[in-house]
């Protein structure tokens, strides 16, 4: 039979009103039949849940629960499907996500042909001249470089050849890097020097690749993209609305309730304010401020944090880049890249920065969130975040400081988030895309001491934020939550998992999108699990992927998202 959710008013409202107490506030919605994994440590399972409106009502058994109904309660029988507080994205870029399903996606492309076919498709529908952007590529997963590589990447004669005279701007998986055809590359003026010989190809924290005769590859490293990304016409509102709602439908089909919205600027937070306002918000949004923006910064400061009373939007953290990534090899690294052994990636923003950031979130209320994926990049950050603590031990106390990413650390730096109460915000899905070719990056032992250390950081005291940076992944908790407990390839390989002592238990990575993710927003004690009085935002899945084995987990599916007590999505 195929599976349905099963939800009505209660036709045998007579029967269980003669049953039910008088006294107890009657429920909006009522939901049994199947496992209910409450990540709340006083009840782990439940049989049913009652929600009021927006609110957790009672979580228990199902005979209690029906004290709850009455004849206007609404059902939802799960018929045996499992389910899970709401999920949290605990790093990611929503409107990338959105934007990412309006131009070119080039997640799944294999080769640099595949790219060169895509964009020459792109072509035919282009008004002459138009812009031709995209984002997707790593060229570290291709099953081949193209002979004609430089440092590891593709040059751009081919993709010139196919649009000659629409430009075009192909950003990095990781959005760390950026490939320019000839005709963006003339648009920005970096054909060649100029006329006094100064170099325009030399950028701080940034690389532009040349190739053995002085000319510009098209890849553009860190912050050498915005030699071409200031020249790319901006996005217009209708565009930037229709990427909002897009991104939207994604998190509700994929059962995401809450996202970590890692980076924004004006633009950015005046729609979702505009979005709020229509009440078409859709998702609870915990925001960070860009800092490349200082300006942006000071005024913050100057106002303070925005906690939504509604639990909507809020903005109480900053956002600092403060290193690249390692498939483009722009993490900073503390010994050279073993397949590049001159190059140590790159220091995107001043450390003196970091800690001039750290002191002022300290003093105005802001939490830190630096991006680090190298491991100079990470012992730099919390050489800062030490030194602002110390200097303010009093402003100190649940400071909550994250450091995103946190991929490859120092064996000495691990148990130092504990201690100075660091949160490490990782994506288990990186470990699987990247680990078969980081090792080229890194070599064996430092793979091995210090990549992807969940287990070391989790057994050393401090909790860790899941999700999929995406779009640099896809929006897919399920392939982040099988990269958590498995250490595999979404493939399955290798069949004992790289590295499996750093593996999470399935109690850890359900935690990892949940409770602790709610944790590093502030927010646990409103939302990430099921407990009277939190919110009523629910994932609902086709199977128990706490039990299933491992080799099935992939197989799960989102069938049904509830969103503040109402359904936003159902399979």
């Amino acid at each position: 039979m195929s599976f349905r959710l099963f939800f009505t008013t209660a036709f045998l409202g007579l029967m269980t009103i003669a049953c039910s107490d008088p006294k107890k506030e009657p429920a909006t919605l009522l939901i049994h039949g199947g496992p209910i994994y409450t990540v709340d440590s006083t009840q782990t399972m439940v049989e049913a849940v009652a929600t009021k409106d927006n609110k957790i009502l009672f979580a228990g058994s199902l005979a209690e629960a029906e004290a709850y109904q009455n004849e206007q309660t609404q059902i939802i029988d799960l018929q045996g499907r499992t389910m899970t507080p709401g999920l949290i994205e605990g790093h990611g870029h929503f409107m990338g996500l959105g934007y990412n399903e309006l131009n070119l996606d080039l997640i799944h492309t294999t080769s640099y042909q595949e790219i060169v076919d895509a964009v020459a498709q792109a072509v035919k529908s282009a008004e002459p001249g138009e812009w031709i952007t995209g984002r997707g590529w790593h060229q570290s997963k291709w099953d081949a470089l193209p002979e004609d590589a430089v440092n590891g990447f593709q040059t751009h004669y081919k993709l010139s050849e196919v649009s000659p005279d629409n430009p075009v701007y192909l950003r990095h998986a990781s959005g760390h890097a950026g490939f320019a055809n000839a005709k963006a590359m003339e648009i920005a003026g970096l054909t060649a020097l100029d006329k006094e010989g100064v170099n325009k190809f030399e950028v701080k924290g940034g690389e532009v690749m040349m190739d053995n005769l002085g000319s510009p590859t098209g890849i553009f490293n860190e912050r050498a993209m915005t030699l071409i990304t200031q020249h790319i016409p901006e996005t217009t509102p209708e565009k930037s609305i229709k990427a909002f709602e897009l991104a939207v439908a994604a998190c509700h089909r994929n059962g995401i309730t809450g996202f970590h919205d890692a980076g924004i600027g004006r633009e950015t937070i005046a729609l979702y304010n505009q979005m709020k306002d229509e009440d078409k918000l859709g998702i609870r949004m915990y925001a960070m401020l860009t800092g490349w923006d200082k300006e942006l910064l000071e005024e913050w400061y100057e106002k303070g944090p925005v906690v939504d009373p509604d639990h909507l939007f809020t903005i109480r953290s900053v956002k600092l880049n403060c290193d690249g990534a390692l498939g483009s090899r722009g993490a900073w690294l503390l010994e050279a890249y073993s397949d590049r052994p001159d190059h140590f990636g790159h220091e995107t923003l001043p450390m003196e920065f970091v800690k001039e950031t750290a002191l002022n979130g300290l003093q105005n209320g802001f939490q830190v969130c630096a991006h680090a994926i190298g491991d100079r990049a990470n012992r730099e950050i919390l050489d800062r975040y030490e030194a602002a603590f110390d200097e303010l031990p009093e402003l100190r106390a649940d400071h909550r400081f994250r450091i995103e990413h946190a991929q490859h650390l120092h064996p000495e730096d691990i148990p130092r988030f504990a201690g100075l109460g660091v949160i490490p915000a990782m994506q288990a899905v990186h470990m699987s895309s990247d680990r078969p070719w980081a090792i080229d990056r890194l070599g064996e032992k430092r793979i091995k001491e210090g990549a992807y250390m969940w287990q070391d950081l989790l057994r050393s005291g401090i909790p860790i934020v899941n999700g999929t940076d995406v779009p640099v992944e896809p929006l897919n908790p399920i392939a982040s939550f099988y990269a958590s407990i498995s250490r595999k390839t979404l493939k399955g390989l290798p069949e004992e998992g790289y590295e499996p002592e750093q593996k999470m238990t399935r109690d850890q990575a359900l935690r990892s999108y949940t409770l602790d993710a709610a944790y590093g927003a502030f927010e646990e004690a409103i939302k990430g699990s099921i407990t009277p009085g939190k919110l009523a935002d629910f994932t609902i899945y086709d199977q128990d992927l706490m039990t299933v084995p491992e080799s099935d987990v992939l197989k799960t599916q989102v069938v049904m998202t509830i969103f503040n007590g109402k359904i936003v999505y159902g399979k």
